[in-house]
C-alpha cells in the first residue's frame, strides 16, 4: 500500500508522487498517530503546574512516544486553582497543542480517591462544576465524577447539556447508581475496574453496568500493574475493540527514570517504573506511553493489531468527536502517523505532515539473490 500526504493531510493517490519524496517503510507498520483521554504529565512536567512550559514538556514527551492528540488531565485541586490551571492550559488547547481538558476530580468518593487529595474532594454541586467550564471557555472535554455522591446525576445531566464528557470513575457507585448515571448520559469509564468496586456476583457494582451498556466507552491502563491480562481481556469480550480506549493516566514520571515527582499537591514515589504515593503506598497513575500499551496489547495480551490500534487511536477519536481528522489512515484525516518496526517500537512520528522524529530507513535486504 501507499499513503500519499499534502499539505499536513491524507490525499488521494493519483499516481503522480515524486520518486524523490518517497520513504520506503518496507517491514514496518504504519498506523494512525495515538489519541489519549487520560494523560496528567511525563517527561518531568505535569498538566497540574498549570503553566504552558510544563504542558509543553510533557507534550512533546508523549509525543515522541506516538501520541499525536491528547487531552490534559488534572488532579484534585481546590477550585480556584483548578480554575486557574484550566485557564492556563485552555490557550494551549486554542492553538491545537492539545485537543481539550479533563478533570479527575475534585468530584470523587473519598473511599475510592487513589491519588487524590482527601481533603480536597467535595460534591458536584452545579455552581462548583459550572465554575470549572467556566473556566476552561469552551475546551473542557470529560470531567470524572462519582454519580453516587449528592448531585452527582444533576451534574451528569449539566455536563451531557454542554457537550462534555461524563465519565464514572473513582466510585463506590452500585450497579443500579451507575446505571442511573448512564442514563443521564455518562459515556465513560474512567480507568475500568480501578477506583471501583470489584465486579461482585450478587453485588455487580459499576464495573458489569459499564461494561454491558453499549453507550459507554471503557478506559485501560494497559502497563501491567494496573490490570491483570484476564482482565483487560474480559473488557474486550465484552466491550469490544469499538468501545475500549487504551489511556495512560500518567504522571510526570513517564518517559523518565526512578525517582520523587509530584501530582498535583501530592508526592509520588517511582520504583521499578511503578507510581505510588510517598505516603499510604497507593497506586498513583502510571509511568505508561502508548506505545508500550500498544507493544503490550499485541505481545503479552495476544491481541490483533488491528484491535490494539484501534483502542490507541480510533475509538478515543470517535469519543472526542474528532473521526473526520484523527484516529485512522483515511483520505481527508489529518498526517498524524506513527511508524512502528517488526518489533513495535517507535521507529518514526509525523503530526501534521510533518516527521517530529524519523522517517526510518528500511532495513537492507542481505538474503542471497533467488536462483533463476
Amino acid at each position: 500500500g501507499r499513503v500519499v500526504v499534502e499539505g499536513g493531510r491524507i490525499v488521494a493517490d493519483d499516481g503522480r508522487v515524486d520518486a524523490a519524496s518517497v520513504v520506503d517503510l518496507t517491514g514496518h507498520w504504519l498506523v494512525p498517530g495515538f489519541v489519549d483521554l487520560h494523560v496528567h504529565g511525563g517527561g518531568g512536567a505535569s498538566f497540574s503546574a498549570g503553566t504552558a512550559e510544563e504542558a509543553l514538556r510533557v507534550i512533546a514527551a508523549h509525543r515522541a512516544h506516538g501520541t499525536t492528540t491528547m487531552v490534559a488531565s488534572t488532579v484534585t485541586g481546590a477550585l480556584d486553582d483548578l480554575a486557574a490551571q484550566a485557564g492556563a492550559l485552555s490557550e494551549l488547547v486554542e492553538q491545537g497543542d492539545l485537543a481539550g481538558l479533563h478533570f479527575e476530580g475534585p468530584f470523587l468518593a473519598a473511599g475510592r480517591r487513589g491519588a487524590h487529595e482527601p481533603a480536597l474532594l467535595r460534591d458536584p454541586d452545579r455552581a462548583a462544576v459550572g465554575t470549572l467550564l467556566g473556566a476552561a471557555r469552551g475546551t473542557a472535554r470529560m470531567l470524572t465524577l462519582a454519580p453516587e455522591l449528592p448531585g452527582g446525576i444533576d451534574a451528569v445531566r449539566l455536563l451531557r447539556d454542554h457537550g462534555v464528557i461524563a465519565a464514572v470513575g473513582h466510585t463506590d457507585a452500585t450497579y443500579e447508581t451507575t446505571r442511573q448515571a448512564v442514563d443521564a448520559g455518562a459515556t465513560v469509564a474512567t480507568h475500568l475496574f480501578n477506583a471501583m468496586p470489584p465486579l461482585g456476583h450478587r453485588a455487580p457494582g459499576p464495573v458489569a453496568a459499564l461494561l454491558e451498556d453499549e453507550r459507554v466507552t471503557v478506559e485501560l491502563i494497559n502497563d501491567g500493574t494496573h490490570l491483570h491480562p484476564s482482565a483487560l481481556g474480559l473488557a474486550f469480550r465484552a466491550a469490544g475493540p469499538d468501545r475500549v480506549a487504551f489511556v495512560t493516566d500518567a504522571m510526570a514520571a513517564a518517559g523518565m527514570g526512578d525517582g520523587t515527582y509530584p501530582l498535583g499537591p501530592l508526592r509520588v514515589e517511582v520504583s521499578g517504573g511503578v507510581a505510588r504515593l510517598a505516603e499510604g503506598g497507593a497506586i498513583a497513575g502510571s509511568t505508561l506511553t502508548l506505545d508500550r500499551a500498544l507493544r503490550r496489547a499485541v505481545t503479552v495480551d495476544g491481541l490483533p493489531v488491528t484491535d490494539a490500534v484501534r483502542a490507541l487511536s480510533t475509538t478515543p477519536a470517535r469519543l472526542l468527536g474528532l473521526a473526520d481528522r484523527v484516529g485512522s489512515v483515511e483520505v481527508g484525516r489529518n498526517a498524524d502517523l506513527v511508524v512502528l518496526d517488526a518489533d513495535f517500537e517507535v521507529a518514526g512520528v509525523m503530526r501534521g505532515g510533518a516527521w517530529l522524529s524519523g522517517p526510518p530507513r528500511p532495513r537492507p535486504d542481505l538474503s542471497p539473490p533467488r536462483s533463476r
